[in-house]
């Protein structure tokens, strides 16, 4: 039992585009890389889809699952999971034809429910966990692990965004440290690096606004708990608003 593959995606509310507006088109590229990476990490064969995203604190919802972007002025959302006949929650059903079900509220969980309803999840289960943004590299791993083993085969898209202080119109403002920060974990994105990734700092991280360090080491506590033999791709990587932005797949050998 664990983890095959994993999808590691943004999670900027603008990447809904009716959030976005009239600047939507700026995150095209990136949305593209989203979409191409979900539909690879659907294409491996899995027993369960496990999203994994910070949030205030650890937590395991409960299906179905609903959210919202209200927050944002818009009337885009989901509703994602049903109870079929063998007891376990599947998705990728429209959300007219779903009962009311947990309200999502994280950002980084609303982004990937709001992105899997855009895909066909066929009858996979569906699993969301939120991960302290603030938790111990340690506490992440053990998650990554823990959660890894809770089907035979589970994909995992990993939510969450690099530095917010990338240059002075940043959210963060900026700061000389974010550049080399980023293009760490992109690289060790694109290498399926879980060691670099568990050595991320967690005080670092939070002085650089990262909102993606825990997640991030939830999945390579996973992956390392798996075993040896993973390979990465990078399909994306930018800062178009000041904050890092990563794209990218990971794949075990011998998963297809």
């Amino acid at each position: 039992m664990s983890l095959v593959a994993a999808a590691i995606c943004p999670n900027p509310p603008l990447i809904v585009p009716e959030i976005a507006g009239a600047d939507a088109a700026e995150l095209d590229e990136m949305r593209t890389a989203v979409d191409a990476a979900i539909v690879r990490l659907l294409s491996v064969r899995a027993d369960a889809v496990l999203v994994v995203g910070g949030g205030t604190r650890t937590e395991r919802f409960t299906y179905p699952y609903a959210g919202s972007f209200s927050p944002w002025g818009v009337s885009s959302g989901f509703v994602l999971g049903q109870l079929p006949t063998g007891g376990q929650p599947t998705g990728g059903q429209p959300a007219g034809r779903q009962p009311a079900g947990t309200p999502v509220t994280p950002l980084s969980l609303l982004v990937g429910g709001w992105l899997l309803s855009r895909h066909d999840l066929g009858d996979r289960a569906l699993m969301l966990d939120a991960v302290a943004t603030d938790a111990p590299a340690a506490d992440c791993a053990g998650h990554g692990v823990e959660s890894s083993g809770r089907r035979p085969r589970i994909a995992m898209l990993v939510l969450g965004d690099g530095s917010a202080c990338r240059g002075e119109k940043s959210p963060g403002y900026d700061d000389p440290r974010a550049d080399a920060y980023d293009e760490g974990v992109a690289s060790a994105l694109g290498d399926a690096d879980s060691d670099a990734l568990l050595g991320l700092d967690p005080s670092l991280s939070a002085d650089l606004r990262v909102a993606g360090r825990a997640a991030w080491q939830v999945l390579a506590g996973a992956a390392s708990a798996a075993g040896a033999g993973w390979t990465g791709e990078l399909s994306y990587c930018g800062a178009p608003y000041g904050v890092g932005y990563f794209v990218a797949n990971w794949e075990r050998e011998g998963t297809r």
